[in-house]
């Protein structure tokens, strides 16, 4: 069972091949599953969609099809998380750790949401790990739905799209990228994980500063 999961996680974390195996049909389940779910916190949605736009470039997968299913898909994962959120509510907060849940993670996306508010739901589509707890957090904050959708799709859309634009630009103009597409996953993943990191070093700043002596 524990090899089984280590393989499950070494091939969903492995961009390339879930490109090349899988198309378009399995990078847009993935961002659904990163977006609307917790237990899918580690998928690798970034540098995802990047090297499904080198691959698009390259003439494998369909430009247009994957712009407009992978932002639906990132738009409907955020209302399914939205709606985790309200259903929970509160008790959201209290629920034990398990392989797929952590709560410290929510607690880090609530103080996100507390400093940022409503944009959270578009900020978060762009730091790892908060934005598939972000549209859970405006659920237990019971943020009205309207407001909630509006930042939604344009959140969805831009992450989606920005992402995926940046690879189909870099496969266009630069030749064979795909024989040199893990130098571009990490540096990918770098900038990815510079959001978070700034993030902690930040809190770590401030309770520094709270826990001097006046």
């Amino acid at each position: 069972m524990v090899d089984w999961l280590i393989e499950a996680f070494g091939f969903l974390t492995d961009v390339q091949t879930i490109v090349t195996w899988g198309g378009t049909v399995l990078v847009c389940a993935i961002i659904f599953v990163e977006t609307g779910l917790f237990l899918g916190f580690f998928l690798p949605g970034d540098s995802l969609l990047v090297t499904a736009g080198i691959f698009a470039a390259a003439g494998h997968l369909d430009l247009s099809a994957l712009l407009i299913f992978a932002s639906a898909c990132a738009v409907v994962g955020d209302q399914v998380g939205y709606f985790i959120g309200r259903r929970a509510g509160q008790a959201l907060y209290s629920r034990p750790d398990s392989r797929f849940f952590k709560r410290r993670h929510l607690e880090r996306t609530r103080a996100f949401y507390k400093r940022h508010g409503a944009k959270t739901i578009v900020l978060a589509r762009f730091v790892p790990i908060v934005r598939t707890f972000a549209p859970a957090v405006a659920g237990t904050a019971a943020m009205n739905y309207r407001r909630f959708v509006t930042f939604n799709i344009c959140g969805g859309v831009l992450w989606v799209w920005s992402m995926v634009l940046v690879g189909y630009f870099l496969g266009s103009a630069i030749p064979n990228i795909t024989d040199h597409i893990h130098w571009v996953i990490a540096i990918v993943v770098l900038l990815s994980v510079l959001p978070v990191v700034v993030e902690v070093l930040r809190a770590r700043r401030k309770g520094r500063a709270a826990s001097e002596p006046a």
